[in-house]
């Protein structure tokens, strides 16, 4: 059976808040309202591109506005990998999992055309057997039927799969799910979204040899005793 490392995107695959950042700035902009600091942006990511542009308007008084959604939608879409990057030491850390025999596949509540713009923008698309984005499915994380949906795309079983990502959707999906799910911590959400995961990893470089482990531990022989999560 294959193994299969299943990634959230967003603050897990790559930094993607400059371009996120500059597209809902252009947003407010074009609305005659103010901007924001990175910072506002990064706790504002992680529930998909409608609940960014809901909790940006929000902020500015406003209510949601389907055409300003759009509006943002079409601009960033366009724009997605302008300053986007992988974070470092992800690309090596993706080839180490393949050559090992890993599965990889992106599972993320970005919308679909937007994920695979941002991939084929920084040369990723081809790493990743499946994309279960935001809009891919009737559910998406936290409901583990997104992970589950996107495991069956990408040819794996949840016996042989691990989700990666830095933010509690991640979390309580994988958990829904029956995986185990190791935190980003070089990500977007902050340490207490890693309440529940089977391991923290700190940078990409330990991902490689954590996620057999971790894997291993969840799935315990009959001779290892099975017991604990991997720290």
């Amino acid at each position: 059976m294959p193994r299969t490392a299943l990634f959230d995107l967003d603050g897990t695959l790559v930094d993607s808040v400059p371009d996120l950042h500059a597209a809902t700035d252009r947003l407010m902009a074009r609305l005659g309202l103010a901007g924001f600091a990175r910072a506002e942006i990064v706790a504002m990511v992680g529930d998909g591109a409608r609940a960014l542009v809901e909790r940006a308007l929000a902020a500015r008084g406003r209510g949601f506005d389907q055409a300003a959604l759009d509006g943002f939608l079409a601009d960033y879409t366009a724009h997605a990998a302008v300053r986007t990057r992988p974070f470092p030491g992800i690309p090596e850390a993706l080839d180490a999992l393949a050559a090992a025999g890993w599965r990889l596949a992106v599972c993320t509540n970005k919308p679909e055309a937007a994920t695979r713009a941002l991939l084929e923008g920084l040369g990723l698309r081809g790493r990743f057997a499946a994309i279960g984005a935001g809009d891919s499915f009737a559910v998406r994380k936290p409901d583990p039927g997104h992970l589950l949906a996107t495991l069956r795309l990408a040819g794996g079983a949840p016996a042989a799969a691990v989700m990666v990502g830095d933010h509690r959707n991640d979390v309580l999906a994988a958990r829904g799910a029956g995986l185990p799910c190791v935190f980003a911590a070089w990500g977007y959400g902050p340490p207490a979204m890693a309440e529940g995961a089977a391991a923290l990893a700190r940078r990409p470089d330990e991902l490689p040899a954590l996620l057999p482990r971790v894997l291993a531990a969840a799935r315990p022989g009959p001779r290892d005793g099975g017991s604990g999560a991997t720290r």
